[in-house]
């Protein structure tokens, strides 16, 4: 009679994993989908002018693979960069100026913020800098994009084109990630992957839906716009910074655009899955509000919709149990059915598609760290910069 009870909550089990997935096949923004690129286009009569602003800490090892194609964007209106070197001890400012000397192009200036105060996390402080600096040009638009991002010559005509012909106040592209390591092979396509499942890109471009989200490397953002949504002070506590960016722009009226980017590249390398790890867990927890139960929901949730399929098709063949193997083996077709979308976009193998639940198990022992390190009062981490827990931080108003 036990038994039989235990077989029939697996297959509970089994039956609840594959409505799950089949529910996020159809009915969760078809996030699983690539093909959100840049929306259409044409060029606009005038161009306007751009701003773009790079925060930048300890940047050297990057900056010759990203700057110079900032320096080399090929754009018919006015633009110059404003790279802010935000406490650097590697030389970054000064590596950044021989670049600009060395090859030309838009016009740089290189400055500093000083050290930020307290109340201001990430990057932000140095965004906030740069922004300040290009206001004074009064551009029509802002790029912000991170120094790690390497850009192809047209991006920046490409991206106002699109926010100038869809109306949009903020254009963000996802830049393709680095995978050339093992670990970057097995983790960085899935997290794009997770990210999408959570923000699908086709809803955030709708007017009337509550998703908003964006990618830091590259977003495009109306100087009107991030003024009218007091950004970035107004987002100045945030750690995930891009999602902040793009609910501030929202909630304040302004029409926002993400999507896979085609040729904006990250070229930082994530060798190892320590470096991995400490990309994920660094935002995982805050990503979940700081909230215990949250974190509780997601584990469960995790463990659900990917660990329980191959566990129980497993399972259940070695018991010759098919009402206990078939869900299973569904939910897990269905899922690598998913996977592969973006792997192809990666340009992986596809026979990594049936290993997404090792990797979603790594991901959920990254947010299990996250918040072990949050309550162990480390606070969130940035370049070697340790902030205090949002839970501390008084609120300046």
């Amino acid at each position: 009679m036990g038994q039989t009870a235990r077989v029939s909550a697996v297959v509970w089990i089994s039956a609840v994993s594959l409505a799950a997935w089949l529910w996020l096949l159809l009915c969760q923004g078809f996030f699983w989908r690539t093909d959100v690129r840049l929306p259409p286009r044409a060029d606009p009569g005038e161009w306007p002018s751009v701003c773009v602003v790079v925060p930048a800490r300890d940047e050297a090892a990057v900056l010759p693979a990203s700057l110079p194609s900032l320096l080399a964007q090929d754009y018919p209106g006015r633009a110059e960069i404003f790279l802010v070197d935000d406490g650097s001890s590697d030389g970054t400012g000064e590596l950044a100026r021989e670049l600009a000397r060395h090859h030309g192009g838009l016009p740089l200036t290189v400055d500093s913020p000083g050290e930020p105060p307290a109340g201001w996390t990430g990057k932000l402080w140095a965004v906030r800098h740069g922004i300040a600096l290009a206001r004074a040009r009064e551009p029509e638009y802002l790029l912000l994009t991170d120094a790690d991002i390497a850009h192809a010559p047209d991006s920046l005509r490409e991206l106002v084109a699109a926010a100038r012909a869809g109306g949009f106040d903020l254009v963000s592209q996802m830049a393709r990630l680095r995978v050339e390591s093992v670990w970057e092979r097995l983790v960085v396509p899935a997290f794009v992957y997770f990210f999408a499942q959570l923000y699908p890109f086709r809803r955030i471009g709708r007017p009337r839906a509550r998703t908003a989200a964006a990618a830091g490397g590259c977003v495009l953002l109306r100087a009107e716009t991030a003024g009218r949504a007091r950004v970035p002070e107004a987002i100045r506590h945030a750690v995930i910074d891009d999602v902040a960016l793009a609910r501030a722009v929202k909630a304040s009226g302004g029409r926002i655009w993400l999507g896979l980017a085609d040729r904006v590249d990250s070229v930082r390398p994530y060798p190892g899955l320590h470096d991995l790890w400490r990309m994920v867990s660094r935002s995982a927890y805050a990503q979940l509000r700081h909230n215990p139960l949250l974190l509780l929901g997601t584990v469960l949730g995790l463990a659900l919709v990917y660990l329980v399929p191959p566990l129980v098709l497993l399972g259940g063949l070695a018991l010759g149990s098919p009402a206990v193997a078939v869900p299973g083996g569904l939910a897990w077709a269905v899922m690598t059915g998913t996977y592969v979308p973006m792997l192809r976009y990666y340009r992986q193998p596809l026979w990594l598609a049936p290993l997404l639940p090792f990797t979603a198990f790594l991901y959920l022992l990254m947010t299990v760290d996250s918040a072990v390190q949050h309550h162990r009062g480390r606070g969130a981490a940035w370049k070697g910069r340790t902030y205090a827990r949002p839970d501390t931080v008084a609120d300046g108003g």
